[in-house]
């Protein structure tokens, strides 16, 4: 299984990203606030319980997807302090042991475009962060450089790429099999 992991920060668009990927690969989108969302119901953000379980589900996931017929996953991520350092190198381990593989796929965005998104209405289906002063005070802590990344496969900005473009120059970078893809400009 092929395991597509785009990370960034809050509002950079991964979720809609992840979306139009999926419409290109056929490959399911796996967002971390699935799993986010289902614990908050139950346990405080950040809580010992709410940590272990989080990521007990993510790599519980990611395991079953490899071990069955699941060519490959798309999987959303925002780094931050209340993730294990370790749960990357797991994710990879949980993979490889598999024969998967993973390939990590940044998105940036400028800090002011990202304070126009948070507080967008499409943000609020899920609990993710809609407060622009909360991202603020995060961002400034460092929450969000709460330890590094791997190094991506590609890397976008997605203030100057729209989503379906972005999706696009994804698979390209990754060469996903059996893609007919249209070239630049078409």
């Amino acid at each position: 299984m092929r395991l597509i992991f785009v990370y960034g920060m809050p509002a950079t668009g991964k979720l809609t990203v992840a979306r139009e990927l999926a419409k290109i690969t056929d490959y399911p989108v796996f967002h971390n606030h699935l799993a986010v969302d289902l614990l908050l119901s139950v346990f405080e953000f950040g809580s010992q319980p709410f940590v272990e379980l989080r990521e007990e589900i993510w790599l519980s996931v990611f395991r079953q997807a490899a071990q069955s017929a699941v060519a490959g996953l798309i999987f959303t991520f925002a780094p931050e302090p209340t993730v294990r350092r370790e749960f990357i190198a797991e994710t990879v381990k949980t993979l490889e042991e598999s024969g998967g593989t993973v390939d990590f796929v940044e998105l940036t965005c400028p800090a002011d475009e990202l304070k126009r998104r948070i507080p967008a209405e499409s943000r609020q289906h899920y609990k993710k962060l809609n407060s622009v002063a909360l991202f603020e005070q995060l961002h400034a802590d460092g929450t969000f450089r709460a330890f590094p990344m791997p190094a991506p496969r590609i890397s976008i900005d997605t203030s100057i790429s729209t989503p379906p473009r972005a999706a696009l120059e994804i698979a390209r970078a990754l060469e996903v099999a059996g893609l007919s893809l249209p070239r630049a400009g078409q």
